[in-house]
């Protein structure tokens, strides 16, 4: 509250002409302070700043009260006899709660320091003169912001200081000295526990902690409120790599750090840039390129002009615009929007100096291969360049023999099979008894983990499938597809996270890449259109090594991948049912690829065959 009334006087106009009343309030002695102890009952001031939620009128209301008790006290000075302090009790006014109902002051009347009125009374927090609770209000939340925004400054200021101490100092990759320690059998004996396999030359050794890499102090603070408190293998090995600047092939599975381990790369090599912007991130779709860009501002806050901008297609295109002028550093785009913004020439890439390709697999299955490099075109062709994936077919290694330059090629476990961390449950099931099934697995106790992911192959199929769920089950269910607008879409991968969903139906818009971590069953309706794509959707039960479940329904629409299905799913250990393995599908697919291999060993020539394919071409020679 304000001051006591026997420390503070009350003012009258005579009286703060000479300002006896104000230095009233530092008179000191046995009585005062007896006085003072009987306001231990008044509540404390509450100073929460507006930020905090703090709500002026309540502040206002709560201290009503306690003003009320101070009518009670005198206005007296020690050496007063009792009947006296009754006395000038009985003139004392109740402390005005609003600034409104106070009066302008006359010449020589100190003045409120927050509205101008009358400072009737002082500040017990600051010594300022203020007219009313609500004004005593203000101006501690005023006098309080003022302390945040000074700290905030002193903290910026700091930062600043400790930014340009980080850009005056040059970063070069070099092996931490435990690492050089390490003899190199224990390092290939640590490669084959991990399962890290490298193919290219003078390959770095891989870390065994974010700390042998010699980062800035505030990155590595970053990697832990992060929650990356040990490299995963797929990070040991790529980070180093990265930051030596060579290009790079990665594949691992779903859900193993591959968004850290390229952006730990791209960080450093634009941190003391000057022209931008310096990197570029591609990927296929709009909820990826949304989850690299959180991650990436995760990771780069409070290093130096570290600014990203998101260039994806659904969102408006004026803020993002608008944005590109800010000086950004790294641009998360998907390929159509880049493209669109290119022909505007509202962009240059020719400072670009890093580029990474996540979902390469994707991005050319969605067509996407020649907008990506229409794009590259535009880039100077010094740059580095980094393709990364759960799954990289023979395509995109012809793909990438084009587009890089002396890369390293990293594999983490089996080459496109099935995240390990996942248990998968191959089910023979009929398009008639799909629904029934499905409705089975979300009533079984054991089963059903939520939020479950179930997935089909199409958009129709998504909106009558949720709606079949929640009205069977009862369960909160969403359909979600491309067809949502952003907005939507964002709101259920929101309400994904936060259990607001127990059931989301979607297509593969929610296959690739991104980390939803606490989906512990997939249901796999419809069996997806490749076995990549079920590798895809698969993972996303097993996110940074967390077990899940994944239940696929399959029948004779999905024949043409039958041999595939055993060749990647049957070395797991996954239980096949017996329609599977009995078709004569499979058997046919099966002999039809043993024919193609026998083709392709006839053709080699080797020191057996040679005579013979001389034979056979003078032969077909003479014919002619």
């Amino acid at each position: 509250m304000f001051l006591p009334r026997s420390v503070k006087v009350k003012r009258t106009a005579d009286d703060d002409k000479n300002f006896t009343a104000k230095k009233n309030k530092l008179s000191s002695g046995g009585s005062l302070l007896e006085e003072a102890t009987a306001f231990q009952d008044c509540k404390p001031v509450r100073t929460e700043t507006s930020a905090s939620g703090c709500n002026l009128n309540e502040f206002i209301q709560e201290h009503t009260e306690p003003a009320a008790e101070d009518l009670g006290v005198a206005t007296t000075a020690s050496g007063k006899d009792n009947q006296n302090t009754d006395e000038d009790s009985s003139l004392e006014e109740p402390i005005k709660s609003f600034s409104k109902s106070q009066r302008w002051p006359e010449p020589g009347e100190p003045i409120c320091v927050v509205c101008g009125r009358y400072g009737e009374y002082i500040c017990d927090k600051t010594d300022e003169d203020v007219c009313s609770l609500e004004c005593k209000a203000k101006h501690l939340l005023q006098s309080e912001e003022k302390e945040k925004k000074l700290k905030s400054d002193q903290i910026t200021k700091a930062e600043s200081q400790a930014g340009t101490h980080v850009l005056n100092i040059p970063y070069f990759y070099k092996d931490h000295s435990f690492i050089l320690g390490l003899r190199d059998e224990q390092v290939e004996n640590l490669k084959l526990q991990l399962g890290i396999a490298v193919q290219g030359q003078q390959v770095p050794r891989p870390i065994v902690e974010f700390e042998h890499c010699g980062f800035p102090e505030t990155l590595n603070h970053n990697l832990k409120n992060s929650g990356y408190e040990v490299p995963t293998p797929i990070q040991m090995q790529m980070i180093p790599v990265g930051l030596l600047g060579r290009d790079i092939l990665a594949s691992a599975d779903t859900g193993s750090g591959k968004t850290a381990a390229f952006l730990l790369p791209v960080i450093m090599k634009v941190l003391k840039e000057t022209e931008t912007p310096s990197a570029l991130i591609l990927a296929p779709t709009r909820e990826l390129a949304i989850q690299i860009e959180r991650q990436a501002k995760e990771l780069m806050a409070g290093l130096p002009n570290m600014r990203t901008v998101l260039l994806v297609g659904g969102l408006p295109l004026p803020p993002q615009l608008h944005r590109l002028k800010q000086s950004v550093k790294v641009i998360i785009a998907t390929p159509g929007r880049l493209l669109e913004i290119l022909k505007q020439s509202s962009v240059q890439l020719r400072a670009i100096k890093i580029v990474v390709v996540d979902e390469v697999d994707t991005m050319l299955k969605m067509g996407f291969q020649q907008q990506v490099l229409d794009i590259l075109e535009d880039i100077s062709p010094d740059h580095q360049t980094i393709l990364v994936s759960a799954t990289i077919p023979v395509g995109i290694e012809h793909f990438a023999n084009q587009l890089l330059h002396n890369f390293v090629r990293i594999t983490i476990g089996e080459k496109n099979l099935p995240c390990s961390n996942v248990r998968q449950i191959i089910l023979w099931v009929e398009e008639p008894s799909k629904k029934k099934k499905l409705f089975e697995i979300l009533n079984d106790k054991k089963l059903f983990k939520p939020p479950v992911l179930v997935f089909v192959d199409c958009k129709l199929g998504a909106d009558l499938l949720s709606d079949a769920v929640h009205k069977i089950t009862g369960l909160q269910c969403t359909a979600m597809h491309s067809e949502k607008s952003q907005v939507e879409r964002t709101d259920i991968l929101q309400g994904l996270l936060q259990e607001k969903y127990e059931v989301i139906v979607s297509t593969g818009v929610l296959g690739r890449g991104l980390d939803l971590l606490n989906v512990k069953l997939v249901v796999n309706f419809d069996m997806p259109s490749s076995m990549d794509e079920y590798v895809h959707q698969v993972g996303r039960a097993g996110r940074l090594g967390h077990s899940g479940t994944a239940i696929t329904f399959i029948n004779n629409n999905s024949k043409k991948l039958f041999w595939d299905v055993v060749k990647r799913v049957k070395p797991t250990g996954t239980i096949l049912p017996p329609q599977l393995l009995n078709s004569p599908y499979l058997h046919d697919q099966k002999r039809r690829e043993q024919q193609r291999l026998k083709q392709l060993q006839n053709s080699l020539v080797t020191g057996d065959n040679i005579m013979d394919i001389i034979r056979k071409h003078d032969k077909n020679n003479s014919q002619r």
